[in-house]
């Protein structure tokens, strides 16, 4: 991969670069057979947390895209792997129920737990449920977000993310949540042990100027930015952050490996 400056490994962001609802993005589908045939080293991170891995593969591949659940980081295994590092006991799980298969065995506590796992529970958010998680920390329990993004982009337009839910809590009982998706720095690390790549010589690529690209390029990877999804020009011109290259879509890719 000449053209990209000594890249050898790729990390894709999933949402609104290979797919936005139910809608690939054109070409998409070519650039993934054209990695497989050239055996390019490549994982995929999502910080969705609605659908375990097997499904987003299984919705991927619905829509021809022939990615498989094992090339998948998603934030809920790496938050399991995190839980049983630290030694936490319990775990109160604000996930979707599918995702809760994510951390079955591990033990959950809806009074007292040890730590609160913050996910994407759509229109379950409510004051009461808010307060409950409140009264949780104030108690002592830690605080964990699977992510802290701002917006996402649907079918319909953009919508507000969990990260306002996160940054209230945080606002409010003076505790800073450990993020585990992106942009954390250690679940770039994670992603690229699976490469066996220098960080250096892997190139991430998505659609989210501050997750994506921000949180690479902090973790020392070349990072471009996708005009899809979530990409809004007004916005990643304000930003400061500066993509390494910015593509109009993934497809873009295919002219470069």
């Amino acid at each position: 991969m000449s053209a990209l400056n000594g890249i050898r490994g790729i990390l894709f962001d999933l949402d609104g670069v290979f797919f936005v609802g139910n809608q690939m993005i054109p070409g998409a589908d070519a650039l993934i057979a054209q990695l497989k045939q050239k055996r390019v080293p490549c994982r995929y991170l999502t910080n969705t947390t609605t659908h375990t891995r097997a499904e987003i593969a299984s919705k991927l591949q619905g829509m021809g895209l022939p990615i498989l659940a094992d090339e998948i980081i998603s934030t809920p295994s790496a938050a399991l792997s995190y839980l049983r590092h630290q030694a936490y006991r319990t775990c109160h799980l604000l996930v979707a129920d599918s995702v809760k298969q994510e951390f079955e065995g591990f033990p959950t506590d809806d009074i007292n737990p040890d730590v609160v796992v913050i996910g994407d529970i759509g229109d379950a958010w409510n004051y009461q449920l808010l307060n409950k998680v409140f009264l949780m920390l104030k108690k002592g329990a830690h605080l964990i977000a699977l992510h802290k993004n701002k917006f996402w982009q649907t079918e319909d337009g953009l919508r507000m993310d969990i990260g306002a839910f996160v940054t209230g809590l945080e606002y409010v009982t003076d505790i800073q949540a450990v993020v585990i998706g992106k942009p954390s720095q250690a679940f770039f690390q994670m992603a690229v042990e699976q490469l066996n790549l220098p960080a250096s010589e892997v190139l991430m690529v998505g659609d989210d100027i501050d997750a994506d690209v921000g949180g690479a390029q902090r973790a020392g990877f070349k990072a471009a930015l996708v005009r899809t999804g979530k990409y809004r020009e007004e916005y990643a011109a304000s930003s400061r952050v500066r993509p390494d290259w910015i593509f109009d879509s993934v497809a873009a890719l295919t002219q470069l490996i």
